[in-house]
């Protein structure tokens, strides 16, 4: 019985830790995509590549503050 409760546990620990890398990557590939979709269109609108580019940068130091805050909470609970 304790065998059986412990490996259910392992299993879902593993699956949740493997859901949680999944969305960590495709969040990223997400950024990246949004971020030069956004350069994209500026661009179109008429605005320089280089000014284009620092606004973007936006994209990038918004998601490092989410992934902080996520991990910060996750570990403030140690």
């Amino acid at each position: 019985m304790k065998l059986r409760s412990i490996m259910g546990i392992v299993l879902h620990a593993t699956r949740l830790l493997l859901s949680l890398l999944f969305l960590w990557l495709s969040f990223g590939w997400m950024v990246r995509k949004a971020k030069k979709a956004f350069e994209k269109e500026l661009v179109k609108a008429g605005m320089a590549k280089k000014d284009a580019r620092k606004l973007s940068v936006w994209y990038s130091k918004l998601k490092n503050e989410i992934t902080q805050t996520v991990k910060s909470l996750l570990f403030a609970w140690r």
